[in-house]
C-alpha cells in the first residue's frame, strides 16, 4: 500500500489559525501523487490546493513539491488526502487547526482531543480496482472493511484483538472527538453505545451545539463532537461503531467497523475486565434518509453569518449517474451493455492530461484545454426525480464556469433518479458555502426560496445532495483561481461527476493570484 511516512492513517498536522504551512512532499513510489488540503480556503494560494490536472500536474516518481499556504480565518478539524485516482484510500491524515493563542473554544475546554478517522479497506490494490471498473464500464468491486484509525475492529472475522482501536477514558471528563470520513465511497452513521454526544463543529466552522446518539458523516466531511464520560467507573466496555448510509442501487460494503471505548480501571480490577459485558450502539437502518435529513437540518451556524442576499448569478445543476457508449469491439458491464458515467448538467467532466487547468488559465493558454461555456442550467429539463428519460447518455467534455471576482452565487444542486436516486456529497475547493435550503423531490424555483434559511445556515465545504432531492448553497467569489467541485464518492468522481469554476482576478494585488512557485510539478 502507498503511505505517507510509512503510516496509515498518515501523520497528523497540528497548526494554529493564522499559521503558514510548508509541506514538502517527496514521491518515492511509482504512482504520480498530489496532496489536497481538504477544506483549507487557500486564499491566493491556489497553486497549493492539490487536485491533479486542476491546480497542478502530479508529482512524478523521484520528484518533490513544497505546498506553501496560510490558514486564514479557520479553526477546527480538516484533513489532507491524495487527489489523484483512488490513492486517497491509504494516503490521508488529519489537520488539527487550533484557535489563535489566547482564544478559547466557544464550549467547555475538553480534557483531551482525539482524531477519529474512518477509512475504507481493500484487500486488493485500490488502483487496480478502479482501473478494472473503468475498463469494463461496470461498478467497481466493493471494499472488504471499514476502519477506525486504521483498525477494522472486532466485528470482522479477519480481525484479532490487536486489530481494534481502543479509546481509554476517565470518568466524568469531556473528550473532543475529531471525526473525519476518509472512506472512498460511503457515507457513514457513527454511534457510541450508551453515550450521547454533542456536535459543536462541522468542516472547521462552529455550529450551534446539539445532542445526538448518532452522527451522519459523508466522505470529505469533518465533525467535532464532545463526549461526556459517565461520572463513575463503568461496569461495561462500549463499542463505537460506524456503518454505511447507502442510498444507491449499486452494491456496497455492508459491514460495520468498531472501536472500543474503555474506562480506566483501578489496577486491582484488571482481572474483571475480561468479564465486562461489551455493549453495542443502535444505528439507523442502512437507507434511513429520514434520519439523514433530520440530522442535517439540526446543523446551524453558531455565529451570525454573512450570507449573500443580493445574488449576481444563479445556477441549477443536476447531479447523478448516466451512461456512455461502449467502445467498438468491447463488451461493457454497465447498464444494457454501456459504461457507467456520472455528470453535472449532463456533462461528464474530462480532466486534461498534458497541463493543469490553473496553468492554462493563468498563462492565457486555455484554447484546446477547456471551454468557458459550462451549462448554467440543464440543457434538456425533465422530471428529475420521476421516471428517467429513455436516453441516459452523457456528454464528455472539459467545460468550466468563468466568474468575475466578488460575484455572489446561488447554486441549487438537484439529484436525479437516472439509474436510481442517490445521495451525493459535493465538495467545493477554495471556498466554504452556506447551505440555505434543502428538500425532497424537484426544486421549485417559485416556492422553495421562500423557505430558505438566511439567518443561521451552516457553513460547509462538503454537503450531501439528498437522495431524490435538492440542496441550495450560496457563496461569494473572493478567491481568484481555478476551483474544482466534485462528488466525494470516489467512484462518481472517476466517472466524471465533477466540474470547475474559474474565478478571475479582482482589482489590486490583494485580489490577484500570484504566479506559480518555481518547483510547480510539470506534466
Amino acid at each position: 500500500m502507498v503511505t505517507v511516512n510509512g503510516r496509515y492513517p498518515g501523520p497528523k498536522i497540528v497548526t494554529r489559525e493564522g499559521d503558514r504551512l510548508l509541506v514538502k512532499v517527496i514521491n518515492h513510489v511509482s504512482n504520480n501523487i498530489t496532496i489536497h488540503w481538504h477544506g483549507v480556503r487557500q486564499l491566493l494560494s491556489g497553486w497549493a490546493d492539490g487536485p491533479a490536472y486542476v491546480t497542478q500536474c502530479p508529482i512524478q516518481t523521484g520528484q518533490s513539491y513544497v505546498y506553501n499556504f496560510t490558514v486564514v480565518g479557520q479553526r477546527g478539524t480538516l484533513w489532507w488526502h491524495a487527489h489523484i485516482s483512488w490513492l486517497r484510500s491509504t494516503i490521508h491524515g488529519p489537520i488539527v487547526i487550533l484557535p489563535k493563542l489566547g482564544v478559547p473554544y466557544p464550549f467547555k475546554k475538553p480534557y483531551k482531543e482525539v482524531p477519529i478517522i474512518f477509512g475504507e479497506w481493500f484487500n486488493a490494490d485500490a488502483e487496480a480496482v478502479i482501473k478494472q471498473a473503468l475498463q469494463t464500464g461496470g461498478g467497481p468491486n466493493v471494499s472488504d472493511a471499514y476502519t477506525i484509525n486504521g483498525f477494522p475492529g472486532p466485528l470482522y472475522n479477519c480481525s484479532s484483538a490487536k486489530d481494534t482501536y481502543k479509546l481509554k477514558v476517565k470518568p466524568g471528563k469531556t473528550y473532543m472527538l475529531r471525526l473525519i470520513n476518509a472512506a472512498l465511497n460511503d457515507e457513514l452513521f457513527f454511534s457510541i453505545a450508551n453515550h450521547t454526544v454533542k456536535v459543536v463543529e462541522a468542516d472547521a466552522v462552529y455550529v450551534k451545539p446539539f445532542d445526538t446518539n448518532v452522527v451522519l458523516i459523508t466522505p470529505g466531511q469533518t465533525t467535532n463532537i464532545l463526549l461526556e464520560t459517565h461520572s463513575s467507573h463503568s461496569n461495561a466496555t462500549f463499542l463505537m461503531e460506524a456503518r454505511p448510509y447507502a442510498t444507491g442501487q449499486g452494491t456496497f460494503d455492508n459491514t460495520t467497523t468498531a472501536a472500543i471505548l474503555e474506562y480506566h480501571h483501578h489496577p486491582n480490577s484488571i482481572s474483571h475486565l475480561k468479564q465486562l459485558p461489551l455493549l453495542r450502539p443502535k444505528l439507523p437502518s442502512l437507507n434511513d434518509t429520514a434520519f439523514a435529513a433530520s440530522f442535517v437540518s439540526k446543523l446551524r451556524s453558531l455565529n451570525k453569518p454573512q450570507v449573500p442576499t443580493n445574488i449576481d448569478k444563479r445556477f441549477f445543476f443536476t447531479v447523478g449517474l448516466g451512461t456512455s457508449p461502449c467502445p467498438k469491439n468491447h463488451t461493457c458491464q454497465g447498464p444494457n451493455g454501456t459504461k457507467f458515467a456520472a455528470s453535472v448538467n449532463n456533462v461528464s467532466f474530462a480532466l486534461p492530461t498534458t497541463t493543469a487547468l490553473l496553468q492554462a488559465y493563468f498563462f492565457g493558454k486555455s484554447v484546446g484545454v477547456y471551454k468557458p461555456n459550462f451549462p448554467i442550467d440543464p440543457l434538456h429539463p425533465f422530471n428529475y426525480t420521476g421516471t428517467p428519460p429513455n436516453n441516459t447518455m452523457v456528454s464528455n467534455d472539459t467545460k468550466v464556469v468563468v466568474l468575475p471576482f466578488n460575484t455572489t452565487v446561488e447554486l441549487v444542486m438537484q439529484d436525479t433518479s437516472i439509474l436510481g436516486a442517490e445521495s451525493h456529497p459535493l465538495h467545493l475547493h477554495g471556498y466554504n458555502f452556506y447551505v440555505v435550503g434543502q428538500g425532497f423531490g424537484n426544486y421549485d424555483p417559485v416556492k422553495d426560496p421562500f423557505r430558505f434559511n438566511l439567518v443561521d445556515p451552516v457553513e460547509r465545504n462538503t454537503v450531501g445532495v439528498p437522495s431524490g432531492g435538492w440542496i441550495a448553497v450560496r457563496f461569494k467569489t473572493d478567491n481568484p483561481g481555478v476551483w474544482f467541485m466534485h462528488c466525494h464518492l470516489e467512484v462518481h468522481l472517476s466517472w466524471g461527476l465533477r466540474m470547475a469554476w474559474v474565478v478571475l482576478n479582482g482589482d489590486g494585488l490583494s485580489h490577484k493570484l500570484p504566479p506559480p512557485p518555481s518547483d510547480l510539478p510539470k506534466c
